[in-house]
């Protein structure tokens, strides 16, 4: 059980380092909505890149954030049922679904956008519809990146669950608390 605690925190610490860093990105988006605002409204003067920059950036935002979602238990869950089991039932339930409906759908997520990045990359592709014409692929790359960090909390959550469902009760299986150490 002591492997399973180091590998558990470990790939916490790793999730929850990704999600503060990322969650930074929301002072360039805001800025750029600003000068885009600002520039266009009064001063008449829009801009090329603003709209772009914003999307990609919100784009960025919003996969490289999912991996902390999971950690937190913030994405979507059937609660009708799930508020209703206890904490083995749902342990277990998480345990089935990670290892037959998550890991198969990030693994081809992450295999099929890795290609969809490699092409970007190779062709140096840029987005044409903007007059700016930034390169994309940096941003296509963060699909296959929130794929790979998905995957890696995929398999926190996956320890966590067998915990919980199988051996150590909910009080001994950690979380890396907001000061980056374990939260037992």
């Amino acid at each position: 059980m002591r492997r399973e605690l180091r590998i558990l925190t470990a790939l916490d610490v790793v999730t929850r380092f990704v999600g503060k860093a990322i969650a930074w990105l929301i002072l360039p988006m805001v800025l750029s909505l600003v000068w885009e605002v600002v520039a266009r409204y009064f001063f008449n003067a829009p801009t090329e890149w603003a709209y772009d920059m914003t999307f990609m950036l919100y784009g960025t935002f919003f996969m490289m954030g999912s991996a902390w979602t999971l950690q937190r238990g913030g994405h979507i869950r059937t609660d009708i049922y799930y508020s209703r089991w206890s904490l083995r039932t749902r342990a277990r339930v998480d345990l089935v679904c990670y290892l037959l409906l998550f890991f198969p759908a990030m693994g081809v997520f992450t295999w099929l956008t890795w290609g969809y990045f490699w092409r970007s990359y190779e062709l140096n592709e840029r987005i044409v519809t903007s007059p700016w014409l930034p390169i994309v692929w940096p941003f296509k790359f963060m699909m296959p990146a929130a794929g790979a960090l998905l995957l890696l909390q995929g398999i926190a959550e996956t320890i966590r669950a067998a915990m919980q469902a199988f051996g150590a009760g909910i009080d001994t299986v950690p979380l890396v608390n907001d000061e980056g150490s374990v939260a037992t």
